[in-house]
């Protein structure tokens, strides 16, 4: 049976014998025949491992390595201090778990005790849980927090992250409650149209990202103050990295904030693992999904860390569960940990500076080229919106060639449209060539 099946064949066949069977055929034959493969599994013979890694490296040799990377929209080439994987990789700390038996690793909970505390001086928030799965999720689980059987609307911003988006729409109608979408006007959140469609009495919650999908700044304060008037909770959706200089969730009036922790240390890393942070105000701490590690003393008054709540999970309430969630990016989490602690306030501070003061300079020559004007006209961060005179798709494959990953083409109302995005890694020598080779094909 291989290497990798953990019983020998004698304890098979004692097993097979402890109810009465021979064989695993005899096993097999409780099912319907229907569903029995009577054939060999169609794939390919086993091969040694100096084969197999070379299969790999011929794979692995298919993929495009860009010398330099324009593109955001949710996950970010942010530069990672060395010490970041240095740690991380330790056998010490290297688990994607967090144990049932939790209080045995104690190693363990305290990884997620400095991110939980990270997370909240981030956020200005009180308490946070030990992660989800990625930013779609916690915002989708954010909005569960704060339904009720009165209280079922969830109003969301078009001007968010369509992946958002759509996880959030998957959540509301599996859970039967309405999702509002708040128009976009002129790359921002209609805060007019949001207290037109506000039913205060239906209300549950207003979710908005700063910065929103095409890079712009949005009315966080005012957003937060219409959905409080109506009764309702405000959920802010952030890029980790701005709140290195933008104002925190919590101190604009946010009950809970969520986001991507990719930009914390994560590499791209074709998509994942990634993890979403949640932190929210005291009074909500009961309905964070997850676990929230706390601190305490053991019975030698030594400092001590224990699992403190795990509220909303399937596995402690059951079928009155108002989340599955019942794990946690302990890793990726420990990452994020890792990376503030390197960068620290200063250096988040400084990475943040310089993506938007990277990203200003890169608009500011694109616009030089007839056709790459900016589409909006309010404040952004470190991404932003061009019309294009060229076909977005040619346009970028022009540039993969010359090793550059380009910005988003866009889609729907956008149709023709360019996200651009720039962080600290992005020096002024990547994109003046940048600049050169769109102005470049744009002149043939």
């Amino acid at each position: 049976m291989g290497s990798y099946v953990p019983s020998t064949p004698a304890q098979r066949q004692q097993m097979l014998e402890s109810m009465g069977l021979s064989s695993m055929e005899d096993l097999f034959r409780q099912l319907p025949e229907e569903v029995l493969l009577r054939r060999p599994l169609n794939i390919p013979s086993g091969c040694c491992e100096m084969e197999a890694l070379g299969k790999m490296e011929t794979m692995a040799a298919k993929n495009t390595v860009f010398s330099s990377i324009f593109r955001g929209a949710g996950a970010y080439d942010h530069y990672i201090p060395a010490i970041v994987k240095s740690v991380t990789s330790k056998e010490e700390f290297l688990t994607a778990y967090t144990p049932y038996q939790a209080e045995i690793s104690q190693g363990v909970l305290q990884s997620i005790f400095e991110y939980q505390t990270m997370i909240c001086q981030l956020t200005a928030m009180d308490v946070s849980n030990a992660s989800v799965y990625d930013g779609a999720t916690a915002a989708a689980e954010a909005a569960a927090m704060c339904r009720d059987r009165r209280r079922t609307v969830t109003y969301a911003s078009a001007a968010c992250r369509p992946m958002t988006l759509r996880v959030l729409e998957t959540y509301c109608f599996s859970a039967g409650t309405p999702l509002v979408l708040i128009p976009e006007k002129e790359g921002r959140t209609d805060l007019e149209a949001l207290k037109e469609l506000m039913d205060p009495a239906a209300a549950a919650c207003v979710y908005l990202e700063q910065p929103n999908f095409y890079g712009q700044l949005e009315e966080m304060e005012k957003a937060a103050g219409i959905a409080h008037q109506a009764g309702a909770k405000f959920i802010a959706g952030c890029n980790p990295i701005s709140l290195g200089i933008l104002t925190p969730p919590g101190e604009y009036g946010a009950d809970i904030a969520v986001g991507e922790g990719q930009p914390l240390g994560l590499p791209l890393s074709f998509g994942g693992p990634y993890l979403g942070f949640m932190a929210a105000k005291s009074a909500l701490t009961r309905k964070l999904p997850g676990r929230i590690v706390g601190e305490t003393t053991d019975v030698d008054g030594k400092r001590a860390f224990v699992l403190t709540l795990q509220a909303r999970e399937q596995h402690i309430r059951r079928e009155k569960a108002s989340s599955n969630i019942c794990s946690n990016q302990a890793l990726c989490a420990m990452t994020a940990a890792v990376y503030l602690s390197a960068m620290g306030a200063q250096g988040l501070a400084q990475a943040a500076a310089l993506s938007m003061s990277k990203a200003h300079y890169l608009a500011a020559e694109l616009e030089k080229i007839p056709g790459f004007q900016q589409k909006h006209q309010g404040g952004f961060f470190h991404e932003f919106v061009t019309g294009s005179p060229l076909e977005p798709e040619a346009l970028m494959k022009a540039l993969e060639k010359e090793g550059i990953l380009g910005g988003l083409p866009l889609d729907s109302a956008y149709k023709g449209c360019i996200l651009w995005c720039c962080t600290e890694k992005n020096t002024k020598a990547q994109i003046d060539r940048l600049v050169s080779i769109v102005k470049e094909v744009a002149e043939k």
